[in-house]
């Protein structure tokens, strides 16, 4: 009597636990950062800002010239 209650139920608390598996998994994987790491990624954050900015300057040109 109380099966069709229980399937869905169970199978939700299966998706809870898997997930939260999942998230404990990778959370135990992922190494603390270096001074080195830190290094390296604030020097590509700011040769990514580099580069936009160029390429804005760049195209602003460009479509100074083309007028």
């Amino acid at each position: 009597m109380m099966t069709p209650f229980l399937i869905p139920l169970a199978a939700a608390v299966l998706i809870v636990v898997v997930c939260t598996a999942v998230l404990v998994r990778r959370d135990r994987r992922r190494m603390v950062a270096s001074a080195e790491s830190l290094r390296i990624q604030t020097t590509a954050t700011r040769g990514i800002r580099e580069t936009r900015r160029r390429t804005h300057a760049y195209g602003n040109r460009f479509l100074r010239e083309r007028e």
